[in-house]
């Protein structure tokens, strides 16, 4: 009732024509009035929840957000006991008194509400509802809009409920179940699997492949390995409607990878390696491989994206569990797959780079130039070259002709150091916006190294290092520059993701890039 009153209210206010919408701050009660008296709608989508908790309407101009809020004022309630119990929750059930309470209410109508003139944040109430194409996926098999990604919210862990009853239609033949016998009966019999020796400190290895025929030899092996009973099955034609661990695996590794990526020849122990093909920087659709490792029985673990590898290196290992997948999941992750390769390895330039030094510390007795040897150095480990350094003082004018000097040499990189801070004599950026940088990106969620600055002049890449590279062995720096070597520039969001892990802890023996920082 109370409610009725508030739309009433905000309708005799509500901007002229029918183009507006109701946006709701309470999901109690509130909504269900809003559709009685005015044409917005939960189905329509003019209607919009934002469950703030607040007993409060507002009604708005839907292109350019202005209109009129209502809300119970808390202030005006005093007056009526009845209502001011039930708002704020101080009378209960029995303690209520329903005919009072509807008394009061009819008596106070819109007195105990306030109206205001508001402006909505659009981006913040825009309807997210899906009205693009659909998708099918490929866990579920039902559609569901293409946006919200490669599998359906319910498939990747959002669904609100559990399956307790098989999805899939049932296979011509139950799960494969090889013989488990003891070891004195397995000559001449046939491995259902690998089996595989290990010595604690010291060794482990496969004793037994999969389809192996036991030998006398390798009765020993398995009684010294304590295998009671082993598993064993007569060669025959695959069971259908289910694939052995040593057929899915290599289908699955085939697929993910992409450019400079091999993999191993064959399944070891039932699982396959993904290899880097060529040095370079180590991408991962991280979406992808997920999505991958929501389907049941397929497994795929990698290293961390955006690692530094070098040939040979294992970027990632695959395999399925159990023994035999069900042709239906494999199907499934296929599809997934199917999207495009998992992994990939980017060659990484050797920059032809220009270094410039900026700040006062030169002219009065501050060691700025140990900058140079120090980023030097990072940038010949990766096989870049230093074409020119500058080292000049904190000079607008002086900066921009610095840069154009470098930029006349041929430099496909520019590293600035010194100069970046929050104060006011920082005239780096003002010297970068001089010669034409764009793209600017200034400041990271990576500690040491938050000042860090990106941005381009023309094809030329630029990074700002700030005064942290000068004491700290690990910075932003080190996370950034292999990125750029492989033409993978930033983003904002690129950045921001960088935030969980990049914490250095500075440790007294730095490990890098063997530790957690930016990870």
């Amino acid at each position: 009732v109370i409610g009725g009153f508030m739309v009433d209210l905000a309708l005799r206010h509500a901007p002229e024509g029918d183009f507006f919408d109701a946006l709701c701050e309470t999901s109690a009660c509130l909504p269900d009035v809003i559709p009685l008296l005015s044409p917005c709608t939960v189905g329509n989508g003019r209607l919009k929840i934002l469950d703030i908790g607040r007993f409060s309407l507002t009604f708005y101009e839907k292109i350019r957000g202005a209109g009129v809020r209502v809300f119970l004022d808390v202030s005006k309630v005093d007056a009526w006991p009845e209502i001011k119990g039930w708002h704020f929750r101080l009378a209960c059930g029995e303690e209520q008194n329903p005919s009072l309470l509807l008394e009061q209410i009819r008596e106070a109508g819109e007195k105990i509400c306030t109206l205001q003139k508001v402006v909505v944040k659009l981006q913040v109430v825009r309807d997210k509802k899906c009205s693009g194409k659909m998708a099918v996926c490929p866990i579920c098999r039902e559609a569901y809009p293409e946006d919200g990604g490669g599998i359906c919210r319910a498939c990747n862990g959002n669904g609100p409920y559990r399956i307790l009853g098989p999805v899939d239609k049932p296979d011509s033949k139950t799960r494969p179940c090889p013989k488990a016998l003891p070891v004195e009966e397995t000559a001449g019999g046939c491995a259902s699997h690998g089996m595989t020796l290990i010595i604690p400190g010291n060794e482990k290895n496969p004793a037994v492949k999969n389809g192996q025929i036991i030998q006398m030899g390798d009765m020993c092996r398995l009684q010294k390995m304590e295998r009671q009973p082993s598993n064993v099955g007569e060669e025959s034609e695959p069971c259908s409607g289910w694939i052995h661990k040593d057929e899915s695996t290599p289908a699955f590794a085939r697929k993910m990878a992409g450019e400079g990526v091999s993999f191993s020849d064959a399944p070891r122990e039932g699982k396959m390696n993904v290899l880097a093909a060529r040095d370079g920087l180590f991408v991962v659709d991280k979406e992808g491989l997920e999505m991958f490792n929501m389907i049941p029985g397929a497994v795929c673990a990698s290293r961390w994206g955006f690692s530094v590898v070098t040939r040979g290196d294992i970027l990632a290992v695959v395999t399925t569990l159990p023994l035999y997948t069900r042709q239906t999941h494999f199907n499934k992750a296929m599809s997934v797959l199917k999207e495009g390769p998992l992994f990939h390895v980017l060659p990484m330039r050797r920059a032809r780079t220009g270094i410039l030094v900026t700040g006062v510390g030169k002219y009065q007795g501050r060691p700025r130039g140990s900058f140079i040897p120090i980023i030097t150095g990072k940038l010949e480990a990766y096989g870049c070259k230093v074409a020119q350094t500058h080292v000049v003082p904190g000079d607008r004018i002086i900066i921009r002709q610095a840069i154009g000097k470098l930029l006349h040499s041929g430099i496909d990189l520019l590293v600035t150091t010194a100069g970046l801070s929050v104060d006011p004599d920082d005239v780096m950026r003002q010297g970068l916006l001089d010669s034409g940088a764009t793209d600017m990106l200034c400041g990271m969620p990576v500690i040491p190294g938050a000042m860090t600055l990106l941005a381009h002049i023309g094809h030329v890449q630029v990074i700002g290092v700030p005064d942290c590279a000068l004491y700290s062995k690990t910075t932003s720096f080190d996370l950034l520059l292999p990125r750029l070597l492989a033409d993978r520039f930033p983003v904002r969001e690129d950045l921001v993701r960088l935030c969980h892990g990049a914490l250095c802890l500075e440790c007294d023996d730095c490990r890098f890039p063997c530790c957690a920082f930016g990870k």
